[in-house]
């Protein structure tokens, strides 16, 4: 997921572990909840909103409980040494979404090490109460209703926004583990209790998600509700990535001008967008329409941006899907003349002729014909040497790390190919093959 799914992680310090250290046992705080709900239960106190705030507490409380003293970002040997009194009954490799972890099995939970031996997730598998969130949601939700002079209004705002963190990272922890229906109906609880009076907030990032999800778990008239409170909310996600999975459930759902009308609203406002670019041109190849169709939205975002070089590189993008070649290096060419210093016009030009050169290769490969193997090499070696001049100039601009080692790589392996030629290209080899970022 892309950049959407981060684990939440808190510094595994002493400080952490001492606040860690003040959770109670699950069957102490089984015995808090039952008393603090019986005092809800009198009609005396049921009318202060302290009753409440103090039940929901008591509930939280018993979700900390299974947890123990473990927390996200808590290194093994941190836990082999402050969990000492909490003996896991088995340890065993597994592996989650392609990544191996190490599965600690413990009487109220499982722990999952990452590859760095940091603690990601934590599945209770013991709760307290298994609807304790939602309990503690409606506790403090039944504070904010009989809080008539606001005067609790910061502890219940500071319990739900306690409650939605809670549901987010067990909606995160099902996806983890690959629960993707689960972990859908969760973030969309965190969105509720963001949503709860007198928090009131509008969790943007959790109603992304729980569409997200749900997206991938096949329900997608759950997603589409979702992503069309995304939009209504100005939400679009990275790089308009809302507009391309509407699209894409449109389009599922047989619905083709609906398709059509989310790509074309996403790219007007996101004509950089490699997904919706892509959808574009495939939607208007497929469905026998005339591509113009780009040019002319490209066209109008021009008259309001003629100075933005970026909208020249996606016009480069758009005529290397179309398999025109000559336009698509003049439009990289336009947009490295109107900004120098932006280096994705050299990239789009460097990764045109690079791929060119692997397209000619690959066909000189097959050719019988030794002359017309000769040509086709002529023109792959031309190609490849094209790329250099545009990737360097991209290197040395470009800011990025990741951007700085992709392009290193592609050089390293166009100046091995004529290290032969010259000294020149040889000491371009070793450069780039020893680019390190770290450094």
């Amino acid at each position: 997921m892309k950049k959407l799914f981060l684990v939440l992680a808190i510094a595994a310090s002493l400080q952490a572990f001492d606040a860690q250290a003040q959770v109670k046992s699950p069957a102490a705080a089984k015995s808090a909840v039952e008393k603090a709900e019986a005092t809800t239960q009198n009609p005396k106190q049921a009318g202060k909103p302290a009753t409440w705030v103090k039940y929901g507490k008591a509930l939280l409380d018993a979700y900390n409980a299974p947890i123990g003293n473990v927390w996200i970002g808590m290194g093994r040997q941190e836990f082999d040494v402050l969990g000492a009194s909490e003996k896991p009954a088995s340890e065993e490799v597994v592996t989650l979404s392609g990544r191996q972890m190490t599965k600690l099995v413990c009487e109220t939970k499982n722990l999952y090490f990452n590859e760095n031996g940091q603690l990601e997730i934590i599945e209770v598998t013991a709760p307290v109460f298994e609807d304790v969130l939602d309990r503690a949601m409606n506790a403090y939700a039944e504070a904010g209703k009989v809080d008539a002079k606001g005067q609790k209004t910061k502890d219940i705002a500071a319990g739900l926004t306690d409650v939605a963190k809670k549901f987010s990272d067990e909606a995160y922890n099902a996806y983890s583990l690959g629960d993707y229906a689960l972990s859908s109906e969760l973030f969309e609880k965190a969105a509720a209790a963001s949503g709860t009076a007198p928090l009131s907030q509008l969790d943007t990032n959790a109603v992304y998600n729980a569409g997200f999800t749900a997206y991938f778990a096949g329900n997608y008239d759950r997603a589409k509700v979702f992503y069309e409170t995304c939009l209504a909310n100005n939400y679009y996600g990275e790089g308009g990535e809302v507009f391309s999975r509407l699209a894409e459930i449109a389009d599922k759902g047989g619905d083709k001008a609906g398709s059509k009308d989310y790509l074309e609203r996403g790219f007007s406002l996101f004509p950089q967008s490699q997904s919706i670019l892509v959808g574009l041109i495939n939607y208007y190849m497929a469905n026998n329409e005339d591509t113009d169709r780009l040019f002319e939205l490209l066209d109008e975002a021009k008259k309001n941006e003629p100075d933005n070089a970026s909208l020249y590189y996606v016009e480069g993008n758009i005529y290397v899907e179309l398999g025109d070649g000559d336009s698509a290096i003049a439009a990289y060419n336009k947009c490295s003349e109107i900004n120098p210093d932006y280096e994705y016009g050299y990239i789009g030009a460097g990764v045109y002729y690079y791929d060119h050169a692997v397209e000619l290769q690959n066909q000189a490969s097959t050719e019988m014909d030794d002359a017309k193997y000769a040509a086709l090499m002529g023109e792959f070696e031309t190609s490849l040497k094209s790329c250099i001049a545009p990737f360097e100039k991209a290197f040395e601009l470009t800011k990025d790390p990741e951007i700085k080692a992709t392009i290193a790589e592609y050089l390293k392996n166009a100046s091995f190919r004529f290290r032969t030629e010259g000294p020149e290209y040889q000491e371009m080899y070793d450069k780039y093959a020893n680019y390190n970022p770290a450094n």
